[in-house]
């Protein structure tokens, strides 16, 4: 049975000589790239194409043509060879982009005629002329395929740099299996488009939209940072005394050709004439479902920071413009002396009212549109970035692959506290995590018992343990504790009762001492085989799982050496896989002075009560946060726990 794949998915490939069948309504060029594990070119021999076809395990076809079989031997594909990727390229003399033919469908097939394995068609495509169709990988020693359906509109040549060849390597390959391949003939490409052109000329003509440059990675919310955007509300403007106009628009929530959206999502639900459409849940760019919400939620993220910089900065010049006008009306003798001055006062205070209730009813509009989206979005969030009392969690299954990111918690504004923005980081975590369990600078805090706010921390700190081990796959990550003076047993109570800790929690100095060691063993001997090139030479006892340590009541236990030993884990073990969750209160590690200031820095700080220490990098919001913890009495905790430790008894040999 033929496993009809859509953008994002991956099906598993048992046979090590397949082949690949092209079915295109014009004639295309089938090229076959080799890529490293990241999916970079490198070396010589990276494209395989009509000027010189073959390449170890796979052989390109000769010429343009609406049809292509070549045949893959993976057994043959080098050792670092991690994907080898299936590219359709429109020849010279063609159609001008991949929307004005029909879809393409490409296979993988059992060799010499044989059954499909599984199948893409290539939908959604408007001005690319350039598209990686599908890619075969190596996972875990097996291979899999891949649909993939990443268009480039500025050819082949784009497609190789963003590979990681040279801009000008890249245009010289390029150029070179072009100019090899023979020109098509304009009357094939007129009369395999005729159905898509007949079809454009009854709809309204728009020209295609250029794809725009890639969006950097969006930043953690941090504490603040010097780091502005474009649309920073600026001075009120001295000229005609209208308010300032903001552009708040986010970049990536705009559909680009280059980046179809797969699956495709559901259509917009009809709305009222003149009003926007109804949200629809993974509307926005990405290679799988997980990717398009989780760029959903930043597109969210910065809609909602956006349309509040442009309410705050309206109110603050409408509050401005009054003050002078109220200036100048006092400074006049004739309003003094007249008695004008209280109509002058009174028109003052009309025109800033009536530029508020203008700010407010825009305010009002764009957040009513993100709340109805967030009202979809949620529903619809995978495990890794929903909340704990969403029903994902019941049906949850530990996963085949690891996860693009992971909720922390939840962020929202003052002008509606009820919105709520997932608060989503990215995986693996390239910083630590401090959970600050202390009262200094936080009204919440100061408001709780120690006691409660101590055991707070800490069943915080377990929620997102218990949320990493469960959205990874069986074994991916191994969990350590340091709890020197055992004062968090009950928290730690179920993860020591599903027997998923990789030993028991480290308690005393000597505990203290022994768990760094390991820890800090394991980072310099995986940092030395990687210098050396000779990751597989690793010592047979160090486990090269994930590894995560969750510190409990720093600094108690730790003496100058471990001190120094944490601030190494914190600094360099995140880049070979040991991440730090902390659990302490900076205050009473005070003690060391400046010393452990770097180690603060280096950690994002989250709050077990709901806090406003976070700030955006762009319009520098003061955010709340808030943690998002199990419902009270609610048994998720315990059955995910259940769930990945069936998942590592069955995995284990």
């Amino acid at each position: 049975m033929t496993a009809e794949l859509v953008r994002g998915q991956n099906h598993p490939v048992s046979q090590s000589r397949v082949e690949i069948r092209v079915s295109a309504g014009t004639p295309v060029l089938a090229l076959a790239s080799l890529a490293d594990e990241q999916g970079r070119f490198s070396g010589s021999e990276v494209l395989a194409h009509p000027g010189a076809r073959s390449l170890p395990g796979v052989r390109a076809p000769a010429e343009p043509a609406d049809r292509h079989t070549f045949a893959v031997d993976l057994e043959a594909v080098p050792a670092d060879v991690h994907r080898v990727g299936v590219l359709l390229v429109l020849p010279p003399g063609g159609p001008v982009r991949f929307g004005a033919v029909p879809a393409s469908h490409v296979a993988v097939a059992a060799p010499d005629g044989g059954t499909e394995i599984a199948g893409y068609t290539l939908t959604g495509l408007d001005a690319e002329t350039a598209v990686i169709a599908l890619e075969l990988y190596r996972r875990q020693g097996a291979w899999k395929v891949r649909a993939v359906g990443q268009g480039y509109a500025d050819g082949l040549g784009a497609l190789l740099a963003d590979g990681g060849l040279p801009a000008p390597a890249a245009g010289e390959l390029a150029a070179a299996a072009l100019r090899t391949a023979a020109p098509v003939k304009e009357t094939d490409a007129t009369l395999a488009a005729l159905p898509t052109l007949v079809g454009d000329l009854r709809a309204p003509q728009t020209p295609p939209a250029e794809a725009p440059a890639a969006a950097p990675e969006p930043p953690d919310p941090l504490p603040v940072s010097a780091v502005p955007y474009a649309g920073t509300p600026g001075p009120a403007p001295a000229g005609d005394g209208s308010p300032p106009t903001i552009s708040y628009t986010h970049p990536r929530r705009r559909r680009t050709s280059s980046e179809p959206p797969e699956p495709a999502p559901r259509p917009a639900a009809a709305a009222e004439p003149g009003q926007p459409p109804r949200p629809v849940a993974g509307d926005a760019g990405g290679w799988s479902m997980d990717e398009r919400l989780y760029n959903q939620v930043w597109g969210m993220f910065e809609d909602l920071a956006r349309t509040v910089a442009a309410y705050r900065s309206a109110v603050e010049f409408a509050d401005s413009r009054m003050d002078r006008e109220l200036d100048d009306a006092l400074s006049d003798p004739r309003h003094r002396l007249g008695g004008s001055g209280n109509a002058a006062r009174d028109t003052a205070r009309a025109r800033r009212e009536e530029l508020v209730a203008q700010a407010q009813a825009v305010l009002d509009r764009d957040l009513a549109q993100l709340i109805a989206e967030s009202e979809v979005v949620e529903p619809a969030l995978p495990a890794p970035y929903a909340r704990w009392d969403n029903p994902v969690w019941h049906g949850h299954r530990t996963p085949e692959e690891a996860p693009l990111a992971l909720r922390l918690g939840d962020l929202h504004l003052p002008e509606r506290p009820d919105l709520r923005i997932p608060m989503l980081v990215r995986l693996p975590l390239e910083r630590g995590l401090w959970i600050d369990n202390g009262r200094t600078g936080s009204e919440a805090a100061m408001a709780m018992d120690t006691d409660r706010l101590r055991r707070a921390a800490m069943d915080m700190a377990v929620a997102h343990a218990v949320r990493l081990l469960a959205v990874h796959p069986a074994d991916r990550f191994s969990v350590h504790v340091i709890d020197a003076a055992g004062a968090a047993a009950a928290s730690l109570a179920p993860l020591v009762r599903a027997g998923v800790l990789a030993a028991p929690p480290a308690a005393g100095a000597a505990g203290v001492t022994r768990t760094l060691a390991e820890l800090t063993r394991r980072v310099d001997l995986v940092q030395m085989a990687l210098r050396a090139g000779a990751p597989e030479d690793l010592p047979p006892d160090v486990d090269t799982a994930e590894q995560l340590l969750i510190v409990h009541d720093f600094p108690h236990g730790f003496d100058d050496r471990a001190v120094t030993q944490l601030r190494y884990l914190a600094d360099e073990g995140a880049a070979v896989g040991v991440h730090l969750l902390m659990v302490a209160d900076r205050d009473e590690a005070s003690a060391y002075g400046p010393l452990l200031d770097p180690l603060w820095r280096s950690l994002m700080r989250l709050s077990p009560v709901p806090d406003n220490h976070l700030a955006d990098p762009w319009v520098q919001h003061a955010w709340t946060f808030e943690p998002n913890l199990p419902p009270q009495g609610s048994r998720v905790l315990d059955q995910a726990l259940d769930r990945v430790a069936e998942a590592r008894r069955t995995t284990r040999p």
